[in-house]
């Protein structure tokens, strides 16, 4: 069964004459530990398409299934509880609490899911030491750099144990060094870890980390590539796509 699983999946924002298209009737499937990214040029609905898929967002017509549960027959409170548990979300911008400590934004969603602080704080100390910041548990965001920044926000999609990672543009914000070590940390999030990540991103050279791209323009689906886990000439190929779009 396809963890994610879309069907003709259509986003239109505003009314009339003043009506956007941002999806049109995407057909979409991703496996159980696949690593996808999504590009295309800018406008042209990957960020879209992940919200909806995060349920984020509601869709004007079409369907998102995840594991088989289609999104649009839960309550609103049965899909915050699915967002909180099964899936996690890495975002350009971190979206860390400025006053908690590293340890304390990872631990924070398992708090407000019912977790005892100690099971939290022990499952942040987990995943912090996995992506590498063992001794950053004490630090808060602005004595992190952006990409330690960054880590802390995958520890802290991770620590809830989610089958499904959805990364918005998560490189976006960092220079290019820190950007590779990022898109290898979420590399291993699936080689090793055994999750799922669907990343949106403009950046030919980090998709060129995933198995398999999708190719949005305008909407739609135009065309994908297969990139058996991100080999030498896998930057090549994706810039040579983007440049045909």
């Amino acid at each position: 069964m396809a963890i994610v699983e879309t069907k003709e999946l259509t986003k239109v924002y505003g009314r009339g004459d003043a009506a956007v298209t941002a999806l049109r009737k995407v057909d979409l499937r991703v496996e159980p530990g696949e690593f996808v990214a999504v590009m295309g040029p800018s406008g042209c609905g990957k960020s879209t398409l992940l919200h909806l898929v995060g349920g984020l967002d509601r869709p004007t017509s079409g369907r998102v299934a995840l594991n088989g549960q289609e999104l649009s027959e839960l309550s609103d409170d049965a899909l915050t509880r699915l967002r909180r548990r099964e899936i996690g979300f890495v975002f350009q911008f971190y979206n860390l609490i400025p006053v908690l400590k590293a340890a304390e934004n990872v631990a924070l969603p398992l708090v407000l899911d019912g977790v005892s602080p100690r099971k939290a704080q022990s499952q942040a100390q987990l995943w912090l030491e996995r992506v590498g910041l063992s001794d950053r548990t004490d630090h808060r965001p602005d004595e992190l750099s952006g990409g330690q920044q960054q880590r802390v926000a995958i520890a802290r999609a991770l620590a809830s144990e989610p089958a499904l990672i959805l990364a918005d543009e998560p490189t976006g914000n960092l220079d290019s060094r820190a950007g590779d070590e990022i898109a290898t940390l979420l590399r291993r999030v699936v080689d090793e870890w055994k999750r799922t990540v669907l990343m949106v991103t403009h950046d030919p050279r980090i998709a060129a980390y995933a198995d398999r791209i999708i190719f949005l323009k305008d909407g739609t689906v135009v065309d994908e590539a297969h990139l058996a886990g991100g080999n030498d000439g896998a930057e090549k190929l994706v810039r040579q796509r983007m440049e045909d779009l």
